[in-house]
């Protein structure tokens, strides 16, 4: 009897072994040096999972070895860097089950102001990287008949705003790149999902705004460009949400075993993706130029209260 009781505890505790080793999973992310990519990186590697973190940020990205994961240098842009890290994942596990696509930036402008050089560039990073990515991981996928793909979008996916046109226009794209795709891949039992943040706690306003910032803006554009830039500061300032949220969803994504098409991670993303649905486009103008013009009013009232109360 008590060897039975000791066979039958060995079989329980193999069986949860291997179920434990069976949700593990071997996940490659790019962008992985900060912002949602690296929290999202910490995330999984905590779980047990075998996170790759590709980046252009060499040095920021070496924490991952740090913490139990995999850096890989990586700029989405190179063909060669994303061949070299991708058969460099294949080499050490023999498989990949989830691709994160995440690395990416925001350059803002107007559409008419932008220069051509920082267009072609942000669509190489936002989506041709995702390409790059996409064209070097599938393959293994199909032959493995199953994986995840998940895009990091964005609520301007769906919506496009003045002064940040050419970042939706990239994230635009990217949305419809991945309706196609999931319909593609899925009879590979491979799954694709995007994620689709409205303002999360990270770098992206700063070097966004930067490129702004560098722009060269017309005089008739400049007020625009200036109260574009309060408001974007505001924003982030004070309705921001933190990385956990979208992570949590990615990771919601990952374990399930029938993960939604999309996940819009932010109470911002939700109620704006909801409201542009209620009304026709002229209407949802005329709603952003009200929402505008109220918040560039509220936030200058502000900063003048802040500064009278630094000079009493």
């Amino acid at each position: 009897m008590r060897r039975l009781s000791s066979i039958l505890i060995a079989i329980f505790c193999m069986t949860i072994f291997l179920a434990n080793a069976q949700e593990q999973k071997v996940i490659l992310i790019t962008g992985t040096a900060s912002g949602i990519g690296k929290a999202t990186a910490e995330t999984l590697i905590e779980k047990g999972h075998t996170v790759y973190g590709g980046d252009i940020q060499v040095e920021a990205n070496l924490y991952l070895n740090d913490i139990g994961g995999h850096a890989l240098i990586m700029d989405v842009t190179k063909d060669d860097q994303v061949k070299t890290g991708v058969q460099k994942v294949i080499d050490e596990q023999g498989r990949i089950d989830v691709l994160i696509n995440n690395a990416g930036y925001g350059s803002f402008s107007t559409i008419e102001n932008i220069d051509i050089a920082e267009l072609q560039n942000q669509f190489d990073v936002n989506v041709f990287g995702y390409a790059r990515l996409q064209q070097a991981v599938l393959p293994h996928m199909r032959k493995q008949r199953s994986g995840l793909v998940i895009e990091v979008s964005s609520v301007v996916g769906e919506i496009s705003y003045p002064m940040l046109g050419w970042y939706a226009a990239t994230k635009h794209a990217v949305e419809a790149m991945a309706d196609a795709l999931r319909q593609e891949v899925a009879p590979f039992g491979i799954d694709v999902v995007k994620i689709q943040p409205g303002a999360v706690k990270t770098n992206f306003p700063n070097v966004a705004l930067a490129k702004l910032d560098d722009a060269d803006i017309p005089d008739d554009y400049k007020q625009l460009a200036a109260d574009f830039k309060l408001v974007v500061e505001g924003t982030y300032e004070y309705n921001a949400e933190s990385t956990d949220g979208t992570v949590g969803f990615i990771v919601q994504a990952i374990e399930s075993e029938n993960p939604k098409t999309e996940y819009r991670t932010t109470p911002s993303a939700k109620m704006a993706i909801m409201v542009k649905g209620s009304m026709t486009e002229k209407e949802h103008d005329e709603l952003n130029d009200r929402q505008f013009k109220e918040a560039v009013l509220y936030l200058r009232m502000a900063k003048e209260a802040s500064e009278k109360k630094k000079g009493n």
